[in-house]
């Protein structure tokens, strides 16, 4: 398939572990609420039937960069974590979280969950919306594809949406760990076909979602989610060198894990590690030790501090990335999702700091 040739490849040499002339940027949902470019096209379409029309969805992953053009360095595709439920044949509401109307209650439900999922068939949606927006991006900047994490999406498909407890998921890994096993194994599966597929269609880098991995205990991270995680990236790799199809860079993003940073980036098989901004990104790169790269890592809620308060986090963000060296094997995010209400010219501003601060000439 042959796409225009790429103009900017800043994230993708980040994501390699090389030194950048500064550091790329992107935020996690970029393509999201906070825009009224998305309020507009929101009013007349549900949630998921934008997910489901690949016009829609490359529209939407096209406002961001339309907006802040020059600014921004890569592109991810508008889609949701939990179209893999829903392949698998669980039915998702949003409104506007997510809603399960019948979720896993006890191991024998798991029997209700399609056999063999055929992702070409169930989320063919996805491939052809990266496929049209590989081509109206025009080789502006990459495209980021993405899955939600094995725990993650086990957490959602047993407590029936959001939680603040994890109750219901956690009593499975008590009670039912062999079954609670099986279950994120037959996740992770399908997230590598949907990662594959995506590739194939035309995302030049791809991101697991582990938003919760912060919830488990350390040896509970250990036990159910480091082995799902691991099982992906093996597959993905796995799978396109048997399709003959070049690696692309595999970027994890689990969420509170930072206690097992030196862990996941020792063996996870990933090329990028997300953090949040509950770390010093000083105290990130001791414990990855220059394994993998790493991703972040600002307060969302910066972006309502006002503009100094932007520039004084970029600036100090960026001195903790770089230790008084060249910038090196940092892409630059949030440290989580942009939330509703950011005022539009906050965050340009917030990508014209990083621009400034992440420079390798800067003082920062």
């Amino acid at each position: 398939m042959a796409f225009p040739p790429l103009k900017n490849d800043l994230i993708l040499r980040a994501a390699r572990g090389e030194e950048t002339e500064r550091a790329p940027v992107w935020v996690m949902r970029q393509a999201g609420r906070y825009l009224p470019e998305f309020q507009e096209v929101r009013a007349h379409h549900s949630f998921f039937e934008i997910c489901r029309t690949p016009a829609l969805a490359k529209e939407l992953t096209l406002q961001p960069i339309r907006r802040y053009s020059g600014l921004i360095d890569a592109a991810i595709i508008f889609s949701d974590i939990l179209v893999i439920p829903q392949a698998l044949g669980m039915e998702v509401e949003m409104n506007p979280g997510p809603h399960f109307p019948d979720p896993l209650v006890v191991p024998a439900d798991v029997e209700r969950l399609t056999k063999n999922v055929d992702v070409n068939k169930e989320l063919g949606y996805v491939y052809e919306a990266i496929t049209q927006t590989r081509h109206a991006l025009n080789g502006e900047v990459p495209l980021i594809g993405f899955s939600g994490a094995p725990w993650t999406l086990f957490s959602y498909m047993i407590e029936g949406g959001g939680t603040k407890t994890f109750q219901k998921c956690k009593a499975w890994l008590f009670k039912y760990p062999e079954e609670s096993q099986a279950l994120l194994t037959r996740i992770a599966d399908v997230c590598v076909d949907h990662l594959v597929g995506q590739i194939k269609a035309g995302a030049q880098l791809v991101q697991v979602f582990d938003s919760w991995a912060g919830e488990l205990a350390p040896h509970h991270f250990a036990e159910f989610s480091l082995p799902s995680l691991k099982r992906i990236s093996a597959g993905v790799r796995a799978k396109l060198a048997a399709a003959g199809i070049p690696a692309v860079p595999l970027i994890l993003f689990p969420k509170g894990a930072n206690t097992q940073l030196a862990a996941l980036a020792e063996s996870a098989g990933y090329d990028v590690i997300g953090i949040d901004w509950c770390i010093d990104p000083a105290d990130a790169r001791v414990a990855v030790a220059g394994k993998v790269a790493l991703q972040g890592n600002v307060d969302p809620n910066v972006l309502f501090g006002g503009r100094d308060a932007i520039e004084r986090e970029v600036k100090r963000t960026a001195e903790a990335f770089k230790g008084g060296k060249a910038t090196k094997a940092w892409i630059a995010n949030l440290g989580h999702g942009i939330t509703p209400g950011v005022n539009p010219d906050d965050l340009r501003w917030f990508f014209e700091c990083v621009h400034k601060y992440s420079a390798s000439g800067s003082t920062a």
